[in-house]
């Protein structure tokens, strides 16, 4: 059986152009959730912010991929959820398509094909690895734009996908420009504290870390 919803509407502008100018590594300084594991990225430097567009597949078919690809509109993330399978599913002609309809980035929890072709054509991507065994067009069965997992996170269709070198982050729409205003208060203290720690001031009372080193060291031994 296969199932085709709408994809929600694009982002606001306000929420890429915020998020773009801020870090995932940042957000992991503040929340564990929404972090796609086991993803590596194809290339970096990397970024991309947009709106997730699913796909789920039954392990070896990846008839409703193909059809994903051609729907993707401008500024959607591919998102591929691939039922714990390991073979690829994404290869230069789906990542071809999907840039051509105006993808920013795919994010896969199976492999790759055809690295060289995704590397010319400058899509990032994020996946499990790199496989030549790939799935197969078979009409069993899939789903476009449902609730899928990737790496151990839910991701809705419409969700805030939000990657660059360090890793890929999910997020929802309705919290993410509070999350970029916090994000880029905390990265606008690093020059201040980076100037003072060049003539002599110490990260570790920055951060706290001392303190909680101290109290922790206990009485001297004798």
């Amino acid at each position: 059986m296969f199932v085709r919803r709408q994809a929600p509407p694009a982002l606001d502008t306000s929420i890429v152009d915020a998020l773009s100018k801020v870090q995932t590594s940042t957000l992991g300084h503040l929340r564990d959730h929404g972090f796609p594991r086991g993803l590596s990225p194809i290339r970096r430097p990397l970024g991309f912010v947009g709106s997730a567009f699913t796909v789920r597949l039954p392990h070896l078919d990846s008839t409703a991929l193909h059809v994903a690809a051609d729907e993707v509109r401008p500024g959607d993330v591919l998102v591929i959820d691939q039922s714990g399978d390991s073979r690829s599913c994404f290869g230069g002609m789906v990542a071809f398509t999907s840039a051509a309809r105006g993808a920013v980035g795919a994010v896969v929890s199976g492999s790759i094909n055809d690295v060289d072709e995704i590397l010319e054509l400058g899509l990032p991507v994020f996946s499990a690895g790199v496989s030549a065994r790939t799935t197969r067009i078979l009409g069993v069965e899939g789903a476009i734009n449902v609730p899928v997992t990737v790496g151990g996170v839910v991701i809705n269709p419409g969700d805030v996908v939000f990657g660059d070198s360090d890793g890929v982050a999910v997020i929802g729409r309705e919290e993410a420009l509070e999350l970029a205003a916090v994000l880029a208060g905390k990265e606008a203290l690093e020059p201040e504290l980076k100037e003072k720690i060049t003539v002599g001031g110490k990260l570790s009372e920055w951060s706290g870390a001392l303190a909680h080193f101290e109290a922790g060291l206990g009485a001297p031994v004798e």
